[in-house]
C-alpha cells in the first residue's frame, strides 16, 4: 500500500510543473473572448453601459477594460509576464464583483424557468469572477509552467548566467 502512495507522489511531483498550462489557456482565452465580445457588440455599446452605472470618463474606462481583456487574456494565454498582466486583470474582476455581480449572489447559474424555446437564466453572480481571481493567483504563486514565454525567458537567463560564469 506504501508503494501505491509512493507511486502517486512520484505522479503528482511530474505531472505538477503542467498543471499551470490549462489555467493559463482557460483565462487567456476566457478574457480574450470577453474583450472581443466587447468590441464585435461596438464599444459604444459597452460605454453606454458604464455611463448607465455612472462610471466616470466612461469611453477611457471602457478601452481600458477592453484593452485589459485583450491584452492581459493573451499574455496569460502565451504565459508572458503572467504576473504583471494580472494585476490589471484582477482589478477588472473586483470591479465587476462590486458594480455589477454582487447583488446577485454567488451563484453564476440562476435557472429562473423552461420557456418552448429554452432555458431562461437570470444574472450570474460573482462566482466565475472568483474562479478566475484564484486562477490568476494561482499562476502569479505558482509560476506559468513550462511552454511559456516566462519560462523561456527564465532559461535564457539560466544559461546566459552560466556561460558568464565559466
Amino acid at each position: 500500500m506504501i508503494k501505491v502512495f509512493e507511486r502517486l507522489d512520484a505522479v503528482r511531483l511530474l505531472t505538477a510543473r503542467w498543471s499551470p498550462i490549462p489555467l493559463r489557456l482557460i483565462v487567456g482565452f476566457g478574457f480574450m473572448q470577453h474583450g472581443f465580445a466587447k468590441l464585435s457588440r461596438g464599444v459604444d455599446a459597452f460605454v453606454a453601459i458604464l455611463q448607465a452605472m455612472y462610471v466616470p470618463s466612461p469611453h477611457v474606462m471602457a478601452w481600458l477594460v477592453i484593452l485589459t481583456e485583450l491584452i492581459g487574456g493573451l499574455m496569460v494565454f502565451v504565459g508572458a509576464f503572467v504576473a504583471l498582466a494580472s494585476v490589471p486583470m484582477i482589478a477588472t474582476l473586483l470591479v465587476a464583483i462590486f458594480t455589477v455581480h454582487l447583488p446577485y449572489g454567488f451563484s453564476s447559474i440562476k435557472l429562473r424557468a423552461i420557456s418552448p424555446s429554452g432555458p431562461v437564466f437570470g444574472p450570474p453572480g460573482y462566482e466565475t469572477d472568483l474562479l478566475y481571481i484564484a486562477c490568476l493567483v494561482s499562476l502569479v504563486l505558482s509560476g506559468p509552467g513550462p511552454l511559456s514565454i516566462d519560462g523561456l525567458i527564465r532559461r535564457r537567463k539560466t544559461n546566459l548566467r552560466a556561460v558568464i560564469s565559466n
